[in-house]
């Protein structure tokens, strides 16, 4: 492993553990915290991609849909969920941690706090395995989580453009075939992808039934794709920055370095004065 704390934790573990982990619950949708309020796993914490995991611009051209906060902000995010520096943290989702777990874990990394993990299979393995859930808000007592800056690697719009252009960089598309190809797209205004990437899509880091694959195997694969090539040399993206983390997270799990998140994604390039490669059919 990367780190000595792996990033993915099973239900089984969680419900041994419960007592000394903060839960985080991160799932998404238009209803998602009237949702959480319904039912959600006994003691966890909401948070919201919007609110807490991003500064929406008021122009996606500027960072894409969904840049990253300012540290000192998402200090006070920690610091609103009553999370301090030396906590555990479990974080879940019901998307297979595709939707928000990953970058909640991706931006606790980024800011090194270690014990961090996604609940591997999400919300419905806990259940599945009986975790106890409830209903309404959960009371606790805030923090003051220190600001730190970020500490893993970032690209941004020009690098990326860089380093589509040379043989001594990888840039990976995490999204799904049909998007990368621009047969569709139903988040941003342009169908295609950033030319000289490569699509892997992140659904390939699970295996049936939605449980990430074993490290060894994601280690082969990965290592199948990017050869020799240094973390610095490698930038992850998606349509906005946030299922990118999910590869992320699958190479950390596969005790590969972490590479470079960029940010701003397909939304961002999308929309500035770019080459883009595009099929689109519709």
């Amino acid at each position: 492993m990367s780190t000595k704390f792996s990033p993915i934790i099973t239900a089984a573990e969680l419900l041994n553990n419960a007592s000394q982990i903060i839960l985080i619950d991160a799932r998404a949708g238009a209803n998602a915290f009237e949702n959480y309020q319904k039912e959600h796993l006994k003691g966890a914490r909401f948070v919201d991609l919007n609110r807490d995991l991003a500064a929406i611009p008021e122009n996606p051209a500027n960072g894409g849909r969904h840049p990253l906060p300012a540290p000192e902000q998402f200090a006070k995010t920690l610091s609103s969920l009553g999370i301090s520096t030396e906590d555990s943290i479990v974080v879940y989702d019901d998307k297979n941690g595709s939707n928000f777990a990953a970058r909640f874990w991706w931006m606790l990394r980024a800011v090194g706090h270690e014990k961090i993990q996604v609940l591997n299979g999400g919300y419905q393995a806990a259940v599945q395995l009986n975790f106890p859930v409830t209903t309404g808000n959960e009371t606790f007592e805030k923090t003051e989580y220190p600001t730190q800056n970020w500490q893993l690697p970032l690209a941004g719009i020009d690098e990326v453009e860089t380093a589509r252009k040379s043989d001594q960089n990888i840039v990976i598309d995490v999204r799904d075939q049909n998007r990368f190809k621009g047969l569709t797209e139903p988040l941003d205004l342009i169908a295609g992808h950033i030319p000289g990437a490569i699509n892997v899509p992140l659904t390939e880091n699970l295996d049936q039934n939605g449980f990430f694959k074993p490290s060894e195997v994601l280690a082969e694969k990965y290592h199948s794709i990017i050869g020799d090539k240094k973390a610095e040399n490698i930038i992850v993206h998606c349509g906005s920055g946030v299922t990118a983390c999910h590869t992320l997270l699958a190479m950390d799990y596969a005790g590969l370095p972490i590479p470079k998140l960029y940010p701003g994604s397909w939304s961002e390039w999308s929309r500035n004065d770019r080459e883009m490669a595009t099929q689109n059919v519709r």
